[in-house]
């Protein structure tokens, strides 16, 4: 039986277990995005998502073990929602089940979400939620799906 999912604060411990998530390969080509140096992850964290009372985070728990972090913020007018689960945690359906208490939570909408397009297990997490794909874009020479929940 899978352990349940649960959302709480995030601590300033937690930045260790993300940061170790964010480093794995096949996680970085699924999202596109390019790992951060232990540094420059902490600084970002610290700096742009802890201290900014518009960003609204929240640690992932798999039981009590912590599978990774939700996370929404202001974007060129506009509310963005993302996600990061460290790869042992995929294909459990934590990331649906972390995203539908985070929508309790986060209550703006539309809210959007984007996942590059050969990210299709990313895109299953949205539309699960409700989100509905909108439009493929593309920024950098990446090809991005946008997805938005009214």
């Amino acid at each position: 039986m899978p352990e349940p999912v649960t959302l709480r604060a995030v601590r300033p411990t937690d930045l260790d277990t993300f940061f170790a998530h964010q480093q794995e390969p096949q996680a970085v080509r699924r999202a596109n995005f390019p790992a951060r140096d232990r540094d420059t992850f902490h600084t970002h964290w610290t700096e742009r998502i802890l201290a900014d009372e518009a960003v609204t985070a929240r640690t992932v728990l798999s039981g009590e073990r912590i599978a990774g972090n939700v996370v929404s913020w202001w974007q060129d007018g506009r509310r963005e929602v993302g996600y990061w689960l460290g790869q042992e945690f995929w294909g459990r359906s934590i990331g649906t089940g972390a995203l539908r208490l985070y929508l309790e939570i986060e209550t703006t909408r539309p809210l959007y979400g984007t996942t590059d397009v050969g990210n299709l297990a990313s895109r299953r997490v949205l539309e699960r939620c409700g989100f509905v794909h909108v439009e493929t874009a593309e920024n950098d020479g990446r090809r991005y799906d946008l997805l938005v929940l009214a």
